[in-house]
């Protein structure tokens, strides 16, 4: 059985977004078996992380697992969802978390970002291993083998490089598609007479709540001036906010170098758009110095595998999944 399998290597070299359409529709059809919500949360943990990937389309089993942690805290604790397999035993997922919550005493009101950084590593440890016996395997199959190859061994995964292409190309819509089915699940396993209310939970789960720890290290390492207006961010009562340069809504995590600082003005017109793409050059600049100043990559993990390439990707893969409305400061 593919759940079973600890070492798994990709069976196709080369597929078109045909090819790929017609195995992803049927992961996300009735045809393949859902007998727990993994699937959906794995491939939401595969979008979160396209832009993380290594020059061999590699991601680490702690990356995924982390953005897994994440979607499963706050479904089951935070939100108190806890039915998320359609057998009479309980997920594992769920007997991790809820045995996690209480022997930390965390408070159910506590989404994942409000854990400590040493509770969530101790977490993602646990989710880790509940992936490595249920998940990794499962879609592998679900997905005809041609999605991606991993190790349990040497915790490898590595995305096949058109389905990681098609995915960034398509990504509005893939997590649209999957955000739908794992809501439609989730409400069937919990009798909630609402799918649009679960809906707004599944789409919010990978949103970090406070993007605070992130303007702390802006302001520490440049000028307390909007990035788009240029501005003085100190003077009298102007309001500061850190801003996703790309929309969150469609790179849907948080990474240092896609954030900028923002006085409240150019925030709440900017909102869900792009900027124009002479704003593209400046955060490039932005983040070259970034990462000459934070010496140490482990301060930030996000920083590692970034280079300029992947802001222009994400900026022109954004304008193809829909977000053309350019925005300029006024």
């Amino acid at each position: 059985m593919y759940h079973k399998l600890k070492v798994a290597e990709l069976s196709e070299s080369y597929l078109t977004d045909e090819d790929i359409w017609h195995v992803l529709t049927v992961v996300l059809s009735n045809k393949s078996a859902k007998s727990a919500t993994y699937k959906y949360a794995l491939i939401k943990a595969m979008i979160e992380n396209l832009y993380q990937v290594n020059n061999q389309y590699e991601l680490t089993y702690d990356q995924l697992a982390y953005s897994f942690a994440k979607i499963y805290w706050n479904l089951i604790i935070h939100h108190g969802l806890v039915k998320q397999n359609s057998s009479h035993k309980q997920a594992r997922i769920v007997t991790e978390l809820l045995a996690f919550q209480e022997k930390h005493g965390v408070p159910q009101d506590f989404s994942f970002d409000k854990l400590k950084s040493t509770l969530q590593l101790k977490l993602v440890s646990k989710v880790k291993s509940v992936m490595k016996i249920n998940v990794f395997g499962a879609l592998y199959g679900d997905t005809q083998e041609v999605f991606y190859e991993f190790n349990h061994q040497t915790e490898y995964f590595r995305f096949q490089s058109q389905v990681h292409e098609f995915m960034m190309k398509y990504q509005r819509l893939i997590v649209n598609l999957t955000n739908y089915h794992m809501a439609k699940m989730i409400e069937d396993l919990n009798e909630y007479p609402s799918t649009s209310y679960l809906l707004g939970k599944v789409e919010s789960i990978a949103k970090r709540s406070s993007l605070k720890p992130y303007e702390q290290v802006l302001l520490n390492y440049f000028e307390a001036t909007c990035f788009y207006c240029g501005k003085s961010l100190s003077k009298g009562k102007r309001e500061s906010h850190v801003d996703h340069f790309i929309p969150w809504s469609f790179v849907q995590s948080d990474q240092i170098w896609n954030l900028v600082m923002a006085c409240g003005r150019c925030n709440a017109q900017k909102n869900d758009k792009l900027p124009e793409r002479d704003y593209l050059d400046a955060i490039i600049s932005r983040n070259d110095q970034l990462q000459e100043m934070i010496a140490d990559q482990d301060y930030d993990p996000s920083l590692r595998n970034y280079h300029d390439q992947k802001i222009i990707m994400l900026y022109d893969y954004s304008i193809k999944n829909g977000f053309d409305d350019i925005w300029v400061p006024k």
